[in-house]
């Protein structure tokens, strides 16, 4: 089977529409959608940059409940220091007045 010379001609046109207009399109496309990849995994860098930094500045958090449980333990003695203390004061201005 042989083409005849209209084959020919659009074969050419064909090839030639596809080397002129298809590959630099596809190549384009491709360097856009390489370049949006790069950029993607910069911003994924930073993001793990990032967290990391938070989960080292949250570390501190389990030592703030334990502190709060003291802080709570501590009230009652406070509140035993503060009764003791107004006791003495009322009693050093009762001797002051007299």
């Amino acid at each position: 089977m042989t083409l005849t010379p209209v084959g020919v001609a659009i074969w050419i046109a064909l090839l030639a529409v596809i080397a002129v207009v298809i590959v630099p399109l596809a190549v384009g496309l491709l360097r856009r959608a390489l370049k949006a990849a790069r950029n993607i995994e910069g911003y994924l860098a930073d993001m793990l940059t990032a967290g990391v930094g938070v989960a080292g500045n949250t570390a501190a958090v389990p030592a703030l409940d334990q502190t709060i449980e003291w802080a709570v333990a501590m009230k009652p003695v406070a509140d035993g220091i503060e009764a003791k203390t107004g006791a003495v004061a009322a009693l050093l201005a009762k001797r002051a007045g007299a």
